[in-house]
């Protein structure tokens, strides 16, 4: 069994700087046949959320944000998310390095906490190429990130003897803006090997997922590859206990 461990910190609520927060209701596309919120329905949360707050800053900017990690947990004693559930979500930035920052996210139900989020976001240009994080960005997130350093280095965890294997194909509805199979997308592969609710998840993007990728979809007790000519495009590690 691959044991899941949580990368980083999960920092509290910045009491300065930019915050923003919206109220979301899950809705049928969001929920399994148990009623449950999919994880890939709590990805498109994420992704939404991140829009919002960037788009109501009013910035310019050509950068594309990708991101590379995303770490979720359920809090202790909390109630997970269901069908017609409506949750206030708050973002803001936990931290930067020179060519990535992190956006923090808490889902609230009914008033109190259930689900911390922290993503590692990337900036890259129109080809896809990293790109350092500019000053319009601090300008509007720097206060909230209190000049705190987070790493940005990444790593694979192996894929142990006797995990099993089999395909995974991609669909058009998969691919985003950039022509990559998006984000939320591929958290429908997690949902595939576990169903919400789940104590723990962290998903990792080491390369991007491409309309052509012949994608195997490979997993063992707690964690799945995304696995493309031998090569490991996307991992992640998982916990339900």
């Amino acid at each position: 069994m691959v044991i899941a461990e949580e990368p980083f910190e999960f920092v509290a609520l910045s009491d300065v700087g930019r915050r923003y927060q919206e109220e979301y209701l899950i809705r049928l596309g969001d929920a399994d046949e148990q009623g449950q919120l999919r994880l890939d329905g709590a990805a498109r949360f994420l992704q939404d959320v991140a829009t919002d707050d960037w788009t109501s800053t009013g910035v310019a900017s050509a950068d594309i944000w990708v991101v590379r990690r995303t770490t979720l947990r359920l809090l202790e004693g909390a109630r997970w998310p269901r069908y017609l559930d409506r949750v206030t979500i708050t973002t803001w930035c936990g931290g930067t390095g020179a060519a990535w920052a992190e956006r923090r996210t808490n889902f609230d139900l009914d008033g109190a906490g259930c689900l911390e989020v922290a993503a590692l976001w990337v900036p890259t240009d129109s080809s896809g190429r990293p790109q350092r994080v500019r000053e319009d960005f601090f300008r509007v997130y720097g206060e909230a990130a209190r000049a705190r350093k987070v790493p940005g280095r990444v790593s694979i965890p192996a894929i142990p003897e006797g995990a099993t294997s089999r395909p995974w194909p991609l669909r058009l509805a998969d691919l985003d803006i950039i022509g990559h199979v998006n984000n939320a997308a591929i958290w429908q592969a997690i949902s595939e090997v576990v169903a919400a609710p789940v104590t723990f998840v962290s998903v990792t993007h080491h390369q991007a997922v491409e309309r052509n990728d012949s994608v195997s979809l490979v997993s063992a007790p707690g964690a799945l590859w995304l696995v493309v000519d031998g090569v490991v495009k996307v991992s992640a590690q998982y916990r339900k206990d």
